[in-house]
């Protein structure tokens, strides 16, 4: 087995988006819009709710009207927070229409998940407004609120009928190279990932990082489930991965980026069990 494919094998296995044999990093999950163009010209664009005629604050707030506005007390801010429920409507409506997982929800439910994110969004938005740095247009940043609630509120309902259950061991997944000698790499490289699994990780951190690499469990649904945060599983997978990466290097498998040991092959094995 040459040092550049096994590198290379290597980086599939314990690269983020592609353990699991393909992009299935949930903590950001690629159906989610993080596209800072797009969605500056979606929360820029004057706001249309159910087809009617955009709510307006006279002359396009700036940034610095925005926070006064929905800091103020009385009518004005009851205007400007209208304008920001129109605006966060638009963003959970993009990104549920944007998620083929949401289709099968049906449209009564899809549009219930629409306007409830909105609505947390919008409450999530007016208590962070002392957060907001400027290093993005307001709007932009409010958008962004709109768009993460909805994507979390179409997993959740995805799995809200199906049982999770954590898995201690990986199962054995059915091996696709390009060549038989590729094939024995993959195997290799599998065996030790899932020994790596067994020896290096604690229990928790193993059964996390099956859940969220190998299982598919999106990360929302994996913190209900566990009763934890985001955060605390985000913690726990890096730990895991830098544990896993140690043993793989220690067992003889190049280390990913240094000098020297980079592949410029194109062998894709993706295994991680």
């Amino acid at each position: 087995m040459s040092v550049a494919t096994r590198t290379t094998i290597l980086e599939s296995a314990i690269d983020p988006r592609a353990i699991g044999g393909s992009c299935i990093y949930n903590i950001r999950n690629p159906r989610i819009d993080r596209n800072e163009t797009v969605i500056s010209s979606l929360a820029s664009e004057p706001e249309e709710a159910n087809g009617r005629s955009p709510r307006t604050l006279g002359d396009r707030p700036n940034d610095g009207e925005w926070i006064a506005r929905l800091k103020s007390t009385g009518p004005a801010r009851d205007s400007a927070v209208a304008h920001l429920h129109e605006l966060l409507l638009r963003a959970t409506r993009h990104q549920v229409s944007r998620m083929p997982e949401a289709i099968p929800l049906g449209a009564a439910l899809r549009d219930e998940i629409i306007h409830s994110s909105a609505d947390h969004a919008t409450l999530s938005v007016l208590g962070k407004l002392n957060d907001f740095e400027g290093r993005s247009k307001f709007t932009t940043w409010a958008y962004k609120f709109g768009i993460l609630r909805a994507g979390v509120e179409v997993r959740r309902s995805v799995w809200r009928d199906r049982d999770v259950r954590l898995a201690d061991i990986a199962e054995t997944r059915e091996h696709h190279a390009s060549s038989p000698e590729a094939q024995a790499e993959g195997r290799d490289l599998a065996s030790a990932v899932q020994q790596g699994l067994n020896e290096a990780l604690t229990d928790h951190q193993r059964k996390v990082a099956i859940a969220l690499l190998i299982q598919e469990i999106p990360i929302d649904v994996l913190a209900d489930h566990m009763g934890t945060t985001r955060n605390a599983l985000y913690k726990t997978l890096h730990d895991a991965r830098k544990k896993l990466r140690a043993y793989l290097i220690e067992q003889g498998y190049p280390q990913p980026g240094v000098p020297g040991t980079a592949s410029t092959t194109t062998t894709t094995t993706k295994e991680a069990n």
